[in-house]
């Protein structure tokens, strides 16, 4: 953690996994590559609200099943 994001009163958020966001996540992506993951194998990104879309679309965009949920929720699996 950043000296930053504990002056920010951030200690403890998870940031977004957005290339240079510092926000905290309020969602998590849920992806695999189908092409090297079963389908049980569950990948996680952190995601704010403003990047949320953008970053599921970016993995969609390379075929890749993804489900959205919020932040701390799980999934079993990405079909």
């Amino acid at each position: 953690m950043s000296l930053l994001s504990m002056l920010d009163g951030q200690q403890g958020a998870t940031p977004c996994s957005a290339s240079g966001c510092t926000a905290a996540a309020t969602h998590a992506v849920h992806w695999r590559n189908p092409r090297i993951h079963s389908i049980d194998r569950v990948k996680t990104w952190a995601a704010c609200d403003e990047h949320r879309d953008t970053l599921a679309e970016w993995l969609r965009s390379r075929a890749f099943p993804v489900v959205v949920t919020r932040f701390g929720e799980t999934v079993e699996r990405v079909a």
